[in-house]
């Protein structure tokens, strides 16, 4: 994940350290938001996730599928063809 620092935006970088998390070059700031180790997740809220529609079987194979070939040039930025 890239992340900028909350305290002055520059972008941050991953800190190779005992330390987890990120480094701000600028103003040496560090965060670990993005890592998500102060995030607990309960037994209950796993297990509720096997229903969510969004980790069904079909939902993930379709998100590795190509798209039409009309959705890959709508307003894509790399799309060097026009």
């Amino acid at each position: 994940m890239r992340c900028s620092c909350k305290e002055c935006g520059v972008y941050m970088v991953q800190a190779e350290s005992d330390h987890l998390g990120c480094i701000c070059p600028e103003c040496k700031y560090r965060c670990n938001d993005c890592l998500g180790t102060n995030t607990v997740v309960s037994r209950e809220s796993l297990r509720a996730l096997a229903f969510d529609p969004r980790f069904q079987p079909d939902s993930l194979n379709e998100s590795f599928l190509p798209q039409d070939e009309e959705d890959e040039q709508d307003g894509a930025p790399y799309d060097l063809r026009r």
